[in-house]
This record gives C-alpha cells, sequence and structure tokens, in this order.
C-alpha cells in the first residue's frame, strides 16, 4: 500500500507544473491548538515532496471568517489554502453576515484530520458512566452542569446536542479556555466537560480526570478502555470534529488534484499518523466530494442544534 501510495504522489507530481513559489494555509485557530497542528504536521510532508514551502498564517477570530477572508482576497490559483472544517460549518448559523458562502466560493481540497469530543468528570466525581450523568440529571433537572468553551465552539454545541439527545435539563456553563474548564472540573465547579484529548490529556495519568465517553464512531485508541457515547446507550450521539483543506472557487482542477493526492499521501504516512495520533488526531484524507458532502451534513446538523438551543446568533 505504500508503495502504490507513493507511486500515485509521483504521478501526480509530474502532471503539473504547480507550485513554483510558496504555498500560504490560513489557519483560523491561535498557534498551538489541535486544529493548528492538524495542519502543521501536514505542512513538513508537502513541502518536501512538493519541493515548495507551505507556510501557516495563523488568523484566529471572528468565528474563522478572517481566516477564510484571506484565501478569497488573493487569486484562484492555490497558492493561498485555508483550513476548514466543522468550525466553518457551524459559522455558518451562527452568524447572520458571513463574507462568504462556504459552499460555493471556496473549493475543497481534502480533508486532513479528526478527532472526536471527550467527555470528562474529576477523578473524585461519583458519575462512572454516561448513564450515571444521565440518571443523576433525570432525577435532579437542572442542578448538574455541563462544561464546556466558548458558545458557539464544537465543544459547547456538543454539550446542548448531548442534552437534546438524552432529553435530559443540564445547566451548560461557557468558559473562555480549555485550560479553565479544566481548574472547573478538578474544583468541582462542574460536574461533566466536554473538550479533546489535548486538553485533557495532562491530567489523566495521575488520576485528577476520568473520560467516561467519548463521541466519535469508534474508541479512542489511546483510551481503548472508554466506550464511546453509541456503546454505551446513546446511538445518536455522534460528534467528529475535523479540519481539511480548502482552495478558492475556480482554484485549477489540475492544482486540486494534485493538492488532494500529496495531502492523501502525507496524512497515511506513517510517522504522520504516529505523530498525529499522540495528539489525539485521526489523520485520514479525503476526495474533494467527501469533503463538500459532509461540509454539507455538519452544517445541516449544527444548524439545527443551534437553533433548538436558542443560541443567539451574531
Amino acid at each position: 500500500m505504500a508503495g502504490l501510495a507513493l507511486a500515485a504522489c509521483s504521478q501526480a507530481e509530474s502532471a503539473t507544473n504547480f507550485p513554483t513559489k510558496p504555498v500560504r494555509i490560513f489557519v483560523p485557530y491561535a498557534p498551538g491548538g489541535v486544529g493548528d497542528l492538524t495542519v502543521r504536521i501536514l505542512a513538513q510532508p508537502l513541502g518536501d515532496t512538493l519541493k515548495q514551502r507551505f507556510v501557516i498564517e495563523n488568523r484566529p477570530g471572528a468565528g474563522g471568517t478572517l481566516a477564510m477572508k484571506s484565501v478569497l482576497d488573493g487569486p484562484a490559483d492555490g497558492y493561498a489554502l485555508g483550513e476548514m472544517g466543522n468550525g466553518q460549518a457551524i459559522a455558518t448559523t451562527l452568524f447572520t453576515h458571513l463574507p462568504y458562502d462556504v459552499l460555493k466560493d471556496f473549493s475543497p481540497v481534502s480533508v486532513a484530520g479528526s478527532f472526536p469530543i471527550l467527555i470528562a468528570v474529576s477523578g473524585a466525581s461519583p458519575y462512572r458512566a454516561l448513564k450515571d450523568v444521565v440518571d443523576a440529571a433525570k432525577k435532579n433537572p437542572g442542578k448538574l452542569n455541563l462544561g464546556a468553551i466558548n458558545p458557539g465552539s464544537t465543544q459547547n454545541l456538543s454539550a446542548h446536542l448531548f442534552k437534546q439527545i438524552t432529553g435530559t435539563e443540564f445547566t451548560i456553563i461557557p468558559y473562555r479556555s480549555t485550560p479553565d474548564l479544566v481548574t472547573a472540573l478538578l474544583r468541582g465547579d462542574v460536574d461533566v466537560g466536554f473538550d479533546y484529548l489535548a486538553g485533557f490529556q495532562a491530567n489523566l495519568p495521575d488520576g485528577k480526570l476520568r473520560i467516561i465517553a467519548a463521541s466519535g464512531e469508534t474508541r479512542e485508541p489511546l483510551l481503548k478502555d472508554v466506550p464511546t457515547a453509541q456503546e454505551s446507550g446513546y446511538p445518536d450521539y455522534v460528534v467528529t470534529s475535523w479540519n481539511g483543506l480548502t482552495a478558492r472557487a475556480g482554484t485549477p482542477a489540475d492544482n486540486i488534484k494534485l493538492l488532494n493526492t500529496e495531502i492523501n499521501c502525507a496524512a497515511a504516512a506513517p510517522d504522520v499518523q504516529a505523530k498525529a495520533r499522540g495528539l489525539g488526531i485521526e489523520m485520514r484524507g479525503s476526495t474533494p466530494e467527501e469533503m463538500q458532502a459532509r461540509l454539507t451534513r455538519d452544517i445541516a446538523k449544527w444548524r439545527d442544534v443551534i437553533n433548538k438551543a436558542g443560541i443567539q446568533k451574531q
């Protein structure tokens, strides 16, 4: 399989003279987060293969619009890429006046990485399983607190989705950052927290935090003893955050094809897989059509969650 992948990369490379200068990747997140790291893991192998630098430019803020608009500020040639994923699907509903249409103004290249939401409690918590949390909430409606970062984030909406699917009444408390959420969990200010592995990881080995469920369709490889929400009796609770790369609509098909092939090849490389897995990221490419379909599904999914939760649009 590795040989076939390398051959496919070589064939794609010879089909076009793109790129002949550095490629800029606009990232809608601050450096160091899981979204930022997904792209950084790919940038070097892409540069090595295509013999050009892939330069990361972080443009956090405004629900990802700063980064996405930067892609549209230049020509449709593939030299400006944007990191797009479920965050932009959420922004489509959350923001009333986006300066672009995510489904029409961009040409998806490939999904790059995905990662589930993890549901955590403090090590001292009496809750050992997801059902324990739901049962306690049903006995004491509104008394249990769910914690997650910023309203409108995937983590926060995941808490709302959990509330909607289980039909229980929780109080959802927003925090400015993952460290703030972790501190609240450790102090007992919230009963349950929703975030990614990278945010909880440091407090797992000593038992200060305990993961009781993961939101993916399969178990998290680094937490093989932790069941999914589906396995825990909640088959409709599936949340997988993801990020991929997109170009401006109208980018030449040969350039999209080359980038797609190279991203898929880089994502499948054993060293890339190992580096990503240590951060709780599953690196896996896709076709452009699969990325577009995933984006479309997520827009519908999160629009429904936002509307049911009555979250104020911006």
